[in-house]
C-alpha cells in the first residue's frame, strides 16, 4: 500500500491527502501543532524518525525560511535513506521567474525572483533536486500560480463585503484550482521522472478585478468598487504581487503528463465551487 508524507498539510495538502485516501492510501501529515492525523513539524521540533518508516511518497510544501529549507535541514539525510521512498514533490512558486513585463514564461525561461521569499523558494527548489540527485530519488518541483478552491476563493471575498477591484492596466496574474493541482501532483508520482520542473497554472491569466466581476455576477450581487492600484489599500505583503507581471504557461503538465485541467479558466472553477457548495 502507497504511503504518502506530507510536510505542511494545509489547505493544499489537505486536498491532496484526502484524494489519495480515497484510492486506498496511507497519508501522513505534519502542521505547526499536532492535531488529529497530523504530527508536529518545525525545526526546533522535527518529527520522530520511526514516523517516516515505509513512506513511498513524500510532498514538501513549507516555506522555506532564512536558514533554507527546514524539512531538507533536519531530515534530509534519513528520508534519502528510506528504501521505501520512491518519490519526492517540492511545491514551489511562479513567484520565482521574477517580472518579465507580462510575457509569457515557461519552465525554461530565466528566474529572476525579485522578492526575498521567491529567491527563498528557488534556493529551495535547487536544494530539493541535488537532494534527489545525492541520494538517487526522483525528486520533482511544482511552481504553483495563486490557489484558490471552495472556501478560499473570490466567491468568498465577495461575500465578505471587504473586496476590491484593484485596476492595474496590462496587469494579470495566474492562478489554479486546488483540485487542479491535486491532478497534476499525482501525475507526477505517476511519472517519477527524476528532476522535472512542472508549471501549475490553469489557461488564461486574467485580471483580478475581472474575476471578481465574475465572481459577482455568479452570486447576483453588484460587484465591489473599482479601485486605481496606487490607491488601493493593500498590506505589503499583497502590494509586492503586483511588482511582477509575468504570463504563465501551463504545457509541459499537458504534453508529458497528460494533465487535462478540470477548471481550465476561472469561470469553471468558480462556477464548480458554486455548484458544489
Amino acid at each position: 500500500m502507497p504511503r504518502l508524507l506530507i510536510f505542511g498539510q494545509g489547505f493544499t495538502g489537505t486536498r491532496l491527502a484526502d484524494a489519495c485516501r480515497a484510492d486506498g492510501w496511507r497519508v501522513t501529515g505534519t502542521g505547526r501543532e499536532a492535531r488529529d492525523g497530523i504530527l508536529p513539524f518545525n525545526r526546533d521540533r522535527p518529527i520522530l524518525l520511526p514516523a517516516l518508516a515505509g513512506v513511498t511518497h513524500l510532498v514538501a510544501s513549507i516555506p522555506p525560511d532564512e536558514e533554507g529549507d527546514p524539512v531538507l535541514d533536519r531530515l534530509g539525510d534519513a528520508l534519502g535513506m528510506l528504501p521505501s521512498l520512491g518519490w519526492a514533490g517540492y511545491l514551489s512558486t511562479t513567484g520565482v521567474y521574477g517580472d518579465h513585463d507580462g510575457a509569457w514564461v515557461d519552465e525554461t525561461s530565466e528566474t529572476k525572483p525579485g522578492a526575498e521569499r521567491s529567491k527563498r523558494r528557488l534556493a529551495a527548489e535547487q536544494a530539493w533536486l541535488e537532494w534527489g540527485d545525492q541520494h538517487g530519488k526522483p525528486a520533482q518541483i511544482f511552481r504553483l500560480a495563486g490557489i484558490y478552491g471552495p472556501g478560499r476563493s473570490p466567491l468568498d471575498r465577495v461575500r465578505g463585503g471587504k473586496a476590491q477591484r484593484i485596476v492595474k492596466p496590462g496587469h494579470l496574474f495566474g492562478r489554479i484550482h486546488v483540485d487542479d493541482i491535486v491532478t497534476v501532483v499525482r501525475a507526477g508520482m505517476a511519472k517519477p521522472d527524476a528532476g522535472r520542473v512542472f508549471n501549475v497554472a490553469d489557461d488564461e491569466p486574467a485580471a483580478p478585478a475581472d474575476v471578481l466581476t465574475y465572481a459577482a455576477e455568479l452570486l447576483g450581487v453588484e460587484p465591489p468598487p473599482e479601485v486605481l492600484f496606487d490607491n488601493a489599500a493593500l498590506s505589503p505583503m499583497a502590494r509586492s504581487f503586483y511588482a511582477d507581471n509575468r504570463l504563465v504557461a501551463n504545457g509541459l503538465v499537458k504534453r508529458e503528463l497528460g494533465v487535462a485541467l478540470h477548471y481550465p479558466t476561472y469561470r469553471e472553477g468558480l462556477r464548480g465551487i458554486l455548484a458544489g457548495e
